[in-house]
């Protein structure tokens, strides 16, 4: 306990600060190629000719790669948790967001990698882009996923991530007012000062080092090893230092690709995306639009929400579904609400697909409860901390999905901030705790929530 509340260095500070730090960008391997990509000039067209032949035939280009070389071409980011894959590694017959990776060369040097990838001969169908997820819904809406518009494998081949507590009409009926709201937190690139970079290295005994900046090791070494379908024991992953990720370098954005072209040229291919590759074509947090109607008293209890969220994937599903699940769970925020209608979808558009960023898919919908709480308290002309502090989530509380609290912190969380901010609070509130709900904290409509936190 000695490092609670202490000012420790940091172990690797002294090595960030004099540049002694080693990143994957200074990895060196002797007669190593570069890396280069042809990326799709639109948002959305159909491939109707590709030729990589001129692009081989260039002096000091050592290998090619496009789809027709991956042995597994779609392998999903979570298909090793059951949810289909849908992505290409590399485009086949079509594009769906500017900046898609078509093929990869390896070369002597930038230049003549750039040189190939120009010489590459695409022909191109342009189709309308669909952009705006309200209106995916849409009858004449473009088709932009061959799943339709929106994700449809939830549990039980649902087409939503969907959750039902209690008597949401009931709830709606007995309110004093409805608080309704829109949020839709934009688009954010993580904008780490490295790029993607990987180093693909084939050794003498078979196996393939590469050397990734990645955020999860094992998860990347599993993608690899899928797309080449190859056991894990060919591939030697090396980490170290990411010079910043905050959830982006989850993706496996280039190490696949140099590992076919390692293996093609029989040796060590570089590739570090440039920085507008990076704001181009690196997946960024998704975009949400987030509608809510509570039903409230007029003394503050909230007895209802009903909520439709439109998560917005991008061009393919990637981490989306485990996002919006995430969401939907923490919906209500950290308030105790006991009666739930709750409608999530992740929507396909053409834009670069999205990925985790810091609190995936909880962020987002903290934003918009608490800025929804404060609507509240502004329609109703209460106390914006103690119209907080009566919803806190309480021990014996239940979550949306009917999980018994046992701990919960968000009592001594709001105390704590109104008394940094100097807000006052009626004595009440001031010396309100976490325990077990009773007398006028338990109103008629929070007994049938209630769950045993020793049963959990």
């Amino acid at each position: 306990m000695k490092a609670v509340g202490a000012r420790l260095p940091r172990y690797d500070g002294i090595g960030h600060v004099t540049g002694k730090t080693v990143y994957v960008d200074d990895v060196r391997a002797p007669g190593t190629l570069w890396v280069k990509a042809l990326r799709s000039p639109h948002h959305r067209a159909r491939i109707t000719g590709l030729d990589a032949r001129p692009a081989a035939a260039l002096r000091g280009v050592h290998a090619v790669v496009t789809w027709e070389d991956v042995p597994l071409l779609e392998y999903g980011h979570l298909s090793a948790l059951g949810i289909p894959a849908d992505e290409p590694l590399l485009a086949k017959d079509e594009v769906r967001y500017r900046g898609q990776p078509i093929a990869v060369v390896a070369a002597d040097d930038e230049e003549t990698a750039q040189a190939a990838v120009n010489a590459i001969e695409v022909e191109f169908e342009e189709q309308e882009p669909l952009f705006d997820i309200r209106k995916a819904f849409d009858p004449d809406a473009p088709r932009v996923h061959q799943w339709g518009n929106w994700y449809p494998h939830f549990e039980g081949e649902m087409d939503r991530r969907q959750i039902r507590k209690g008597d949401i009409d009931r709830a709606f009926e007995q309110a004093d007012v409805i608080v309704q709201g829109v949020y839709r937190p934009a688009a954010i690139e993580h904008v780490p000062l490295e790029t993607q970079v990987c180093l693909a290295v084939p050794e003498p005994s078979g196996r393939l080092t590469i050397y990734s900046c990645t955020q999860a090791l094992y998860f990347s070494m599993g993608v690899v090893a899928a797309h080449l379908q190859q056991p894990l024991n060919k591939f030697k992953f090396v980490g170290g230092t990411v010079g910043g990720g905050f959830g982006g370098k989850v993706d496996t954005a280039t190490e696949t690709m140099c590992a076919l072209l390692a293996l093609q040229a029989e040796r060590p291919v570089k590739w570090r995306w440039t920085r507008e590759e990076e704001f181009l074509c690196s997946s960024t947090r998704a975009p949400w639009h987030m509608e809510i109607a509570d039903a409230v008293t007029k003394d503050g209890w909230i007895l209802g929400r009903k909520m439709l969220t439109l998560h917005d994937s991008g061009a393919y599903a990637r981490f989306s579904p485990y996002g919006l699940t995430k969401h939907s769970f923490h919906h209500t925020g950290a308030y105790t609400i006991p009666n739930l209608h709750f409608d999530g979808y992740v929507v396909f558009t053409n834009r670069v697909p999205t990925t985790a960023m810091r609190g995936f898919g909880v962020t987002s919908v903290s934003f918009a409860t608490e800025t929804h709480m404060s609507r509240i308290a502004d329609v109703l002309g209460l106390d914006p901390f103690e119209i907080r502090l009566r919803n806190a989530n309480r021990i014996g509380d239940t979550s949306p999905n009917g999980v018994v609290y046992t701990d919960p912190s968000t009592v001594p969380t709001i105390q704590a901030i109104a008394e940094a901010t100097g807000h006052e609070l009626a004595a009440d509130y001031r010396t309100m705790t976490t325990a077990p709900r009773e007398g006028a904290l338990l109103p008629e409509h929070l007994v049938a929530q209630l769950g045993n936190p020793e049963d959990h």
